[in-house]
């Protein structure tokens, strides 16, 4: 999946599947994951908020199902 680097001082890069509605993030620290199930609406939120990272914790953490790719 194409992402698109982010200024974040916590996510390195978001790319978002509208097809599958499938969110992925890549970490500073490395990680890739997955999200499932994300709607169009949380992935244009998340990509204009002031704080991606925060916006990621209180929004997307925890509230969907995920995977990590690598």
């Amino acid at each position: 999946m194409k992402r698109i680097a982010v200024e974040s001082s916590n996510l390195a890069s978001v790319g978002y599947d509208e097809a599958t509605k499938t969110l992925e993030i890549q970490f500073h620290s490395g990680g890739i994951y997955q999200y499932d199930d994300v709607e169009k609406e949380i992935y244009e939120a998340l990509m204009s908020a002031e704080s991606k990272g925060r916006y990621f914790m209180s929004m997307i953490r925890g509230a969907y199902s995920y995977g990590r790719v690598r």
